[in-house]
């Protein structure tokens, strides 16, 4: 009899073995990539007398991997133990990055670049084996608070990252920055070994060769799912926006608010902060909203907040739109992520997100490798209403899906998928 109370019952979140390592293992994570990012922007803007094009490369490095490596990536997560793979994933990139750290020692500053470059290509395997162990271990009625609780972790660093990078920097420049982040994906790998042991069998040594048909499947899983193909459609459009808009913010600092490029940690802290309070009220009232909703109402906001910044030459009224921006950028976040995990099938999760996350990053890339050529050609206020006006149109292809209901087997249901 008590077996079917705690059956019947999901136990807290917080009482999740699974979602207290995860969340443990990206705080590490998270300390290593704020201390990284901060100590390459202002060593390569040093270097290059803050030349936008060689700035720009760092989103570039950084993100280009995803776009290239994200469909391998969420193949291999379905067909490997997925906890064995994070944790393989989080040693190798801390080998990499003392690989690198060497180089730039007695090589070229220029390998501060492979830091972010290898990194984001592991990454492209542990994130979606993650996802995989998220689908798992958290009841699908708590996803979505699930969700926003990453998301709440996420804006503490928003807030804190700036100034521990900028701090680290500073005080222990750009080797102990970089030393500090292999330290810590050792230490995250570590603490992944807490995980729950992985609840998929070895695949058979037939299944092995599967690969190219398991590849397409992801594909056409996506294509089939109604409400995955507008999503689809949606992060191509705001991954242009979001890819110039992030790669010229340094230059809404220095030339639109007339400060030094420090003066960028500040905006991010006070989109952080303003993302902690959102995250927060999303887990609330999570239930009641539909992801799709929620979506929509990030993008309308973004799509405004980002024409703004770009006009703004005052800083108090700048704060304040980043601090509305970021108190609904958790909707963004939110509603993509519990939208992937329940309109994909247990078993095909990993390639659902290999597909959906290049359309994503595969625009920003385009759009970081234009932000130099664009700043030269245009006015940053051109460029950021172009970038609202994408928001927009990326928001307006949600609609037709507003009131699409998540299939209630997507987790019994066999991998091959029926049109949605």
């Amino acid at each position: 009899m008590e077996t079917n109370t705690v059956t019947a019952k999901a136990p807290s979140l917080w009482g999740n073995r699974f979602l207290q390592t995860i969340l443990l293992s990206n705080m590490l994570l998270q300390i290593g990539i704020w201390v990284r990012n901060f100590a390459i922007l202002l060593y390569v803007a040093k270097q290059t007398n803050n030349d936008p094009y060689a700035i720009s490369l760092i989103s570039v490095a950084e993100f280009a991997p995803i776009f290239i490596f994200s469909f391998i990536g969420g193949t291999f997560a379905d067909r490997w133990r997925p906890k064995r793979t994070m944790i393989t994933c989080d040693a190798l990139s801390a080998v990499s990055v003392f690989a690198v750290l060497l180089t730039i020692h007695f090589g070229t500053w220029h390998a501060v670049y492979l830091v972010a470059f290898i990194s984001a290509i592991l990454s492209q395997f542990s994130q979606p084996s993650g996802m995989r162990l998220f689908k798992y271990h958290i009841p699908e009625e708590q996803q979505q608070q699930g969700m926003a609780l990453f998301q709440s972790l996420m804006a503490v660093f928003m807030v804190l990252g700036p100034m521990l990078g900028t701090f680290v920097y500073s005080k222990f420049g750009l080797e102990t920055s970089i030393a500090i982040m292999g330290v810590v994906f050792m230490l995250s790998a570590a603490v992944l070994v807490r995980l729950p042991e992985d609840m998929t069998q070895p695949q058979t040594a037939g299944g092995k060769g599967q690969f190219r048909k398991e590849f397409a499947e992801g594909f056409r899983y996506v294509w089939q799912t109604k409400v995955l193909r507008m999503l689809g459609a949606a992060f191509i459009l705001a991954g242009l926006a979001v890819g110039v808009a992030q790669a010229l913010n340094i230059f809404i600092v220095t030339e639109r608010l007339g400060r030094d490029q420090d003066f960028l940690q500040y905006l991010l802290m006070v989109s952080g902060a303003a993302m902690l309070v959102g995250g927060g009220v999303v887990a609330v009232f999570s239930k009641r909203v539909a992801p799709q909703l929620l979506l929509i109402i990030g993008m309308l906001v973004g799509a405004a907040c980002t024409v703004i910044v770009g006009y703004s030459t005052s800083v108090p009224l700048t704060l304040t739109v980043q601090f509305i921006n970021g108190l609904v950028f958790p909707c963004i976040q939110i509603g993509i992520s519990t939208m992937i995990l329940k309109w994909s099938h247990a078993s095909i999760v990993g390639r659902v997100n290999g597909v959906l996350n290049p359309m994503f990053v595969g625009m920003m890339v385009i759009s970081m490798s234009f932000a130099g050529p664009l700043k030269d050609s245009f006015s940053l206020v051109s460029i950021y209403t172009g970038s609202g006006l994408l928001f927009l149109v990326g928001a307006f292809t949600m609609l037709p899906i507003i009131n699409q209901k998540a299939p209630e087997n997507i987790q019994t249901a066999p991998s091959a998928p029926s049109a949605l």
